[in-house]
């Protein structure tokens, strides 16, 4: 692919940005082209070393604010007519509610992720606080002449469980850190690539 359609086909699907970080990133991206062209590379392989544009906007959605991405979208393109603003205004108590309830419904999902999360934590310190408080019934019944051997076996037994949902708990964290963070790259991959089909 030669530079310019290169540069084109990027232009194309950054259209989610700001006009400002359009012309930012095919700047940047040329100059990298040429750096590559002055090192004697052909142009095809220069184009074919920076990568594909899919590769390059998901990397420009990781680092570009999520606000960003919205405000350009929801800002109009042109000025509405009189009688598109009477028919917002008029559907209204249609499309409200509904954009409401998607909102909330995508909001519960996320949340139900995270859920997860705490009751394992929630399991994790109730076992800790069961093998804490079953080896101090056991030292207060050798103090008092009773030999409470289950208290010291239900104590064990927790806090062997409690290292071992530890290890799950950190495993079960950092998969949804990274699914939060992989959605979060594709919602915002896809304001940028709004317009490019």
């Amino acid at each position: 692919m030669r530079k310019e359609e290169f540069l084109n086909e990027l232009k194309s699907k950054l259209v989610g940005l700001p006009k400002e970080d359009i012309d930012y990133r095919l700047s940047f991206y040329e100059e990298m082209i040429d750096d590559r062209l002055d090192e004697g590379i052909s142009e095809e392989q220069a184009v074919a070393e920076i990568g594909s544009e899919d590769d390059i906007v998901t990397e420009i959605a990781k680092e570009t604010p999520l606000a960003t991405l919205v405000k350009e979208k929801v800002k109009p393109k042109r000025t509405l007519k009189d009688w598109e603003i009477i028919l917002i205004i008029v559907g209204f108590p249609l499309w409200f509610p509904v954009a409401l309830f998607a909102s909330f419904i995508v909001l519960l999902a996320y949340f139900l992720i995270w859920i997860f999360v705490i009751v394992a934590y929630s399991v994790e310190f109730s076992l800790i606080a069961s093998s804490i408080a079953g080896s101090i019934s056991f030292l207060g019944g050798l103090f008092s002449g009773e030999f409470l051997l289950t208290n010291l076996g239900a104590a064990m037994l927790s806090g062997g469980l409690a290292i071992f949902l530890f290890f799950g708990c950190y495993f079960i964290t950092k998969a949804t850190l990274k699914l939060s963070n992989k959605i979060l790259t594709s919602i915002k991959a896809a304001f940028i690539k709004k317009g490019s089909k």
